[in-house]
């Protein structure tokens, strides 16, 4: 069962109305394309991101939804506009590379844009970097592995890597900033190879701009062996059965 979907069960009977997805991108989009809303706003604080979400909407735009580019630093970004449904989906660690530090902050900051009566749906990753690989099993291992040496090649490239929180520090923050949580849950998750090569794929793109060459043909050469390897782990096992997400459920108090 999607993560959506469980979103869906959560929500009941209850219309969607005007909905806000507060970190928008292709999955998200999607999902929320085939909800009745009444109107929605999606936000990216990326350009790049929002022509591939432009992709995803084609014809599908309603005139009354928007689609904004903005930082949620930005105090004037939405300020004064209410929605029946805000989606922070993977919002918190993706925040890391727009407003670092700041996501203690977030929460509050989304509280003013629920209308009374409104819900706010939060899904997480519970961390699987940092952890040492050798106290993991096979699967474990190896979406560490993958995890660590994405973020280093991202580091060595000047970027920034995501910083995802687990669920109790989440919960915290959320009723700290205003909210009553309604629901709570841990999700396992099994990694296939599209999120395998999505991660590697990235390292081989950003090590294009690595200024030491010889560093970068090495990683290169780690990446393509830990691809291999993980290809193999999960043709055996059907996947790698490692780590949760998270769905929350909150509202105004």
């Amino acid at each position: 069962m999607s993560l959506y979907h469980r979103i869906a069960e959560l929500q009941g009977d209850r219309p969607w109305g005007a909905m806000l997805d507060a970190g928008t991108g292709r999955n998200s989009m999607r999902w929320m394309l085939s909800l009745k809303t009444d109107r929605w706003t999606a936000v990216t604080g990326a350009t790049s991101m929002a022509r591939t979400t432009e992709t995803e909407i084609g014809a599908r735009r309603r005139d009354v939804d928007r689609l904004v580019v903005g930082n949620w630093l930005d105090p004037t970004l939405l300020a004064g506009e209410r929605y029946d449904t805000v989606l922070a989906d993977y919002l918190l660690g993706a925040i890391e590379g727009f407003a670092p530090y700041w996501q203690d902050q977030l929460f509050a900051r989304l509280h003013d844009l629920v209308a009374p009566g409104g819900r706010l749906y939060v899904v997480g990753l519970e961390p699987y970097v940092p952890q040492h690989p050798d106290a993991l099993d096979a699967a474990g291992s190896l979406v560490t592995r993958i995890g660590r040496l994405r973020d280093a090649c991202l580091l060595l490239a000047g970027d920034r890597p995501y910083r995802e929180y687990p669920a109790d520090w989440t919960l915290r923050q959320i009723e700290r900033a205003g909210f009553r949580v309604l629901h709570a849950e841990q999700v396992p998750i099994r990694f296939g190879t599209r999120f395998v090569d999505g991660q590697l794929d990235m390292c081989g793109r950003v090590l294009e701009r690595v200024a030491d060459r010889q560093l970068a043909a090495a990683l290169h050469a780690n990446v393509e062996a830990l691809r291999m390897g993980a290809h193999l782990q999960i043709a055996e096992h059907g996947g790698l059965r490692t780590g949760h997400d998270y769905v929350i459920a909150a509202e105004v108090v």
